[in-house]
């Protein structure tokens, strides 16, 4: 006979494999803390139901309240012998109180313990998450209130478009993180029942009360299907989800970040505490912090096309295959932490060259579609008729290699006779964004509102 704690009917050991492709401690440690609230809430439930006796539930809940400081002071010994985190603690709990430990798996499995400790780990990762990304969107308004009036590129295929503001350019990623915060809130939402009491799959005869240990949790309500209670990962495919939208966000970000630090750019720069230099080349400053979170966009990516796969062909209820369910949300969501804070800390920290970028601003003729519609209001041209004239416009300055705004009054005569000399006043870049002044422009009026606003929002979310 095995001494596994599952072992009653089995005669001999397991194959060495079999032990190291079914171990799961050394990744689901960290799901004591979790681990340990559940079963706290188990025992309450199974006393105040007349299920163990309260002796035992007394002696139960010592030893757990015993072991949650052992883990949280670190001393507490993982063994993987004992295959996971369940099992370590309920061996442990027994070597503390002796067979009274033996009553705390009454009325529950492993199955429906996994998904609800599952369950409280995601709900307090996306809380910490989102009080991350409320750092990062507080950064963000801030330097747009900042840079409300720094006059920059706006790009189209990354080509010069029309001029923007660096105030605008980044509340537009301010905008992003408020929809990453609303995804991860909507699954914290739709995940937060509690599976404890569906057993193994079918429910239990024990007269369990599964409102109230889902009440001891901070849960909404229990799961309603004892099947789905313990074959469901939609909670963790729903945050996986939000996370790889969130960082793909971040990509974006840090692209942008790379580029803009380039000498060819040279929007902005990066002190010592976020670029690093070349074994090689002394001259280099390179920004691995933003390149490190566009290339950890695809670990977080990939993690939610690994578990898709996992899940796509198992029926119901459990499956061990179900235990490849931890690992990449672990690694998935540690590293948009990590993302989160290196986009904040570099949002903080750069430096804005705002003579390059305004420079930059008015190349590759982006004040044209002022020009169009100027013509437009000011000559009552239809647009497409406006369209061609500022092409020709245009054609003409690149032909000489200057800008428009460098064309004599003659010079826009020779495409177009009515136009006057009040056209001047559209064609610099800060006219120009001046003028964007509809709702949602890049107005610094406007812009000056939006993150005024955005920071009244999050103050008030403190």
């Amino acid at each position: 006979m095995t001494s596994k704690i599952w072992g009653g009917r089995f005669q001999s050991a397991t194959d060495a494999v079999l032990e190291a492709i079914n171990v799961s401690i050394d990744f689901d440690k960290r799901l004591g803390p979790q681990d340990i609230r559940g079963s706290l809430a188990h025992v309450a439930m199974l006393a105040a139901r007349g299920i163990v006796s309260q002796d035992d539930a007394a002696k139960i809940t010592q030893g757990l309240e015993q072991i949650k400081t052992e883990i949280d002071s670190e001393t507490f010994v993982f063994s993987r012998d004992y295959e996971d985190i369940h099992m370590n603690v309920e061996t442990r709990l027994a070597a503390l109180i002796g067979p009274a430990a033996g009553r705390l798996h009454t009325a529950r499995s492993r199955n429906d313990q996994v998904a609800t400790d599952f369950r409280l780990y995601i709900r307090d990762t996306i809380d910490a998450l989102d009080a991350q990304l409320a750092d990062l969107q507080l950064a963000l308004a801030e330097r747009a209130l900042a840079e409300a009036d720094s006059v920059m590129p706006g790009f189209t295929h990354l080509q010069s478009a029309q001029p923007v503001t660096l105030g605008h350019h980044l509340l537009a990623y301010a905008e992003m993180i408020g929809r990453d915060r609303g995804r991860l809130q909507d699954a914290r939402k739709r995940g937060n029942e509690c599976p404890l009491g569906a057993a193994a799959l079918a429910g239990t005869s024990f007269p369990i009360d599964r409102h109230m240990t889902a009440q001891a949790l901070a849960f909404d309500r229990p799961t309603a299907n004892s099947l789905d209670s313990v074959s469901d990962r939609d909670f963790v495919l729903e945050t996986l989800s939000a996370a790889a939208i969130c960082a793909t966000h971040l990509s974006r970000f840090a692209e942008e970040i790379v580029l803009w630090t380039t000498p060819q750019f040279a929007f902005i720069s990066l002190s010592d505490k976020f670029t690093t230099g070349s074994s090689i080349m002394p001259q280099k400053r390179n920004p691995d912090a933003a390149e490190l979170v566009r290339g950890k966009s695809g670990r977080i990516i990939g993690a939610l096309t690994a578990l898709l796969i996992v899940m796509k062909g198992l029926p119901l209820a459990y499956s061990k295959d179900m235990q490849e369910d931890k690992e990449g949300a672990f690694d998935s969501l540690d590293n948009l932490a990590l993302c989160i804070a290196a986009i904040a800390g570099m949002v903080r920290d750069m430096r804005v060259n705002r003579e390059r970028m305004k420079s930059a601003a008015g190349a590759g003729y982006a004040t044209a579609t002022d020009l169009a519609d100027w013509l437009v209001r000011r000559l009552n041209m239809p647009f497409r008729e406006a369209h061609h004239v500022t092409g020709r416009v245009v054609a003409l300055a690149e032909g000489r290699g200057v800008g428009l705004e460098a064309l004599t009054l003659a010079d826009l005569h020779s495409v177009e006779p009515r136009i006057t000399d009040e056209v001047f006043g559209v064609l610099g870049v800060e006219n120009s964004v001046a003028s964007r002044t509809s709702y949602g422009g890049a107005a610094p009026e406007n812009v000056r509102k939006a993150a005024q606003s955005w920071l009244d929002c999050l103050k008030a979310q403190r």
